[in-house]
């Protein structure tokens, strides 16, 4: 949907901001999901060596024990506690995380620099109180403390939704898709060598050395996001941020009357995308536990290449999208995704053996074309001045996603250990199949409403 260019808020007009420096959002994205990468595994590993040694289990290191297939009720226990936790992590961060919903939409107005700064220091705090239980031996339950400080400022999430805003703001229609792509593969970049580093140097120095690269990292973003980033929004001006105001306009995306049905593709096109970032996190959530457990036993050099492999997809993604873009439409490169990530799903649920689990890393290397497609497409359903609050609810849905995932696969991954482990991963192949139907079918519709166009016109 085309809107006009005035159809900016009043509260939202004011005069332009000078900015001194025009730097891009994408170092931003990679140093933010660098830091998180570093420390994702390590937290998950901390919390297994943690209980393992609560319960005196020494299973990773046990190579007999992994050779066999006998069931080691500690080493479940084990199983069992870090993945709750990082459960209660993920909720933790959701509850709170619910108020970063309006800050999508706040950036429309005071523009995308504020909510940088503001998410760029939840992250520094999440990692400062992470240092402190690691140094400290403090209760894991700090963590959660940590999560919740970080969601309380805009999470990632928030992050991102600034960051997909400020590329919508610059992008046309035609180049959307693949700016969206070579932002999330800044991700994946980052993603990739923050795993290698962090496997390698946690097996060498411990635990807190990765915490403390990130910490500095952190610090280093948060610099850049107040005096290096260029500002996008064309009429930042102050706004208030506890209005509701804010939150109805992402209620309205949804309920408005607009041309063509394209408030009902929106709706739609949120679900695939919910489904599909629920199935990602959800799987990322447990993989590293099922790599440390019986029959893989991976230690900290292999979590980190599986960690490293596990972001590949972010750059051989685009370089996907980039070629097909040339034979295919968009939902179809979306679709060829899904099949590779259903596939590599499957290939999870049954590997007992390292080269069969890095089989399941390779067959993902188009698994991510998805979610820039179904952003792109987002993004083209709204008008210029929507674009915060559009990229708000998308980040809504993310941490929707985050603890229905949470939910499922950290609930689903202990209760199955007895006749499958990989039975998630098989949970998360089928629910694939929902957001294939709905891109398949929104397309199939689009063509046919161009073609009936076509054939009315003179």
């Amino acid at each position: 949907m085309e809107a006009p260019a005035n159809s900016r808020d009043q509260r939202c007009e004011g005069p332009p901001e000078s900015v001194l420096c025009r730097g891009c959002v994408e170092p931003l994205v990679f140093l933010a999901n660098f830091a998180l990468v570093l420390q994702g595994p390590v937290t998950t590993q901390y919390l297994w060596h943690r209980f393992s040694a609560d319960l005196g289990y020494n299973g990773t290191r046990d190579r007999v024990s992994c050779s066999n297939h006998s069931v080691d009720p500690t080493a479940q226990e084990v199983e069992t506690l870090t993945s709750h936790w990082t459960l209660y992590m993920n909720v933790g961060g959701f509850l709170v995380g619910l108020f970063s919903t309006l800050l999508g939409a706040w950036s429309d107005c005071v523009g995308r620099r504020p909510l940088l700064v503001l998410t760029s220091l939840g992250l520094l705090l999440q990692t400062l109180v992470s240092i402190f239980v690691v140094q400290l031996q403090l209760h894991v339950g700090y963590f959660v403390l940590g999560r919740i400080l970080c969601a309380l400022l805009g999470d990632f999430n928030g992050l991102l939704a600034a960051g997909f805003a400020s590329v919508a703001d610059v992008s046309s229609s035609h180049t959307r898709t693949i700016r969206m792509a070579l932002l999330e593969a800044c991700i994946g970049v980052a993603g990739m060598l923050a795993s290698l580093i962090g496997g390698h140097w946690l097996q060498a120095h411990g635990f807190a050395n990765p915490f403390w690269l990130a910490l500095a990292l952190l610090i280093a973003m948060t610099v850049y996001a107040a005096f290096c980033f260029g500002e996008t929004v064309k009429e930042p001006t102050p706004a208030r941020l506890f209005t509701l105001r804010h939150h109805r306009s992402i209620v309205q995306l949804y309920v408005t009357q607009a041309p063509e049905k394209s408030r009902k593709h929106l709706a739609l096109y949120s679900l695939a995308i919910f489904v599909v970032v629920t199935v990602h996190l959800g799987a990322q959530d447990i993989l590293t536990i099922y790599e440390l457990s019986s029959p893989l036993c991976w230690d900290s050099r292999l979590i980190g290449y599986g960690s490293a492999a596990q972001q590949l997809p972010y750059l051989t993604s685009l370089l996907g999208l980039r070629l097909l873009q040339h034979c295919l439409a968009d939902s179809w490169v979306a679709e060829v995704g899904l099949t590779f990530n259903i596939l590599g799903l499957v290939v999870f649920a049954f590997a007992t053996i390292t080269p069969l689990m890095f089989t399941g890393y390779g067959l993902l290397f188009l698994s991510l074309v998805i979610t820039p497609v179904i952003r792109a497409k987002l993004s083209k359903l709204v008008s210029v001045s929507e674009q915060g609050a559009l990229f708000s609810a998308v980040a809504c849905v993310n941490s929707l996603a985050m603890l229905l995932a949470s939910g499922i696969f950290n609930a689903l991954y202990p209760a199955t250990l007895n006749f499958m482990k990989g039975f998630p991963f098989l949970l998360g192949a089928g629910l694939l199949l929902i957001p294939a139907l709905l891109i398949g079918i929104l397309e199939r519709a689009n063509h046919c409403r161009e073609f009936q166009q076509f054939s009315q016109s003179p």
